[in-house]
């Protein structure tokens, strides 16, 4: 009996609790980026993004600050890129806008657990997404660029 309970249950909690290795890696998604349609471009660059504010968050805490900071450059040219792609299709502007809010956000208390000497690029990064951010602000609402 409860071999059978055993065997009903592991399979349920499998399928509940997929693992990660389902997921594409991030180099995967550098590289399927160059080869999707443009209106998917976005989505996926966001998700690059997304995942290296993790990373970073991560390396930072491991004291790995040089790999840090390469992702917190990744940051800014896939959150640029997915702020391009939904800017230019119209699509997913405002979906967009607020993940890269939320990277800023993350970004800024990444900022505030780092060293000193490390804290003037992520400053720079979150500069950026709020450039970014402020331009598909402006798109969504109409104002025009000075």
């Amino acid at each position: 009996m409860r071999f059978l309970a055993a065997a009903l249950f592991i399979p349920l909690v499998i399928s509940a609790n997929p693992s990660a290795s389902n997921q594409p890696t991030v180099e995967e998604l550098k590289a399927r980026l160059q080869t999707v349609r443009p209106e998917d471009r976005g989505n996926i660059a966001l998700e690059i993004a997304e995942r290296q504010v993790a990373a970073a968050d991560r390396l930072f805490k491991d004291g790995k600050p040089d790999e840090a900071q390469a992702a917190v450059k990744d940051v800014v040219t896939y959150s640029g890129q997915a702020g391009e792609a939904a800017g230019q299709s119209g699509h997913r502007i405002k979906n967009t806008e607020i993940a890269l809010r939320k990277m800023a956000h993350r970004l800024a208390d990444v900022k505030r657990s780092v060293a000193y000497d490390d804290q003037p690029a992520i400053q720079s990064a979150i500069d950026s997404l709020e450039k970014t951010r402020t331009d598909l602000l402006n798109k969504m609402f109409g104002k025009k660029e000075k």
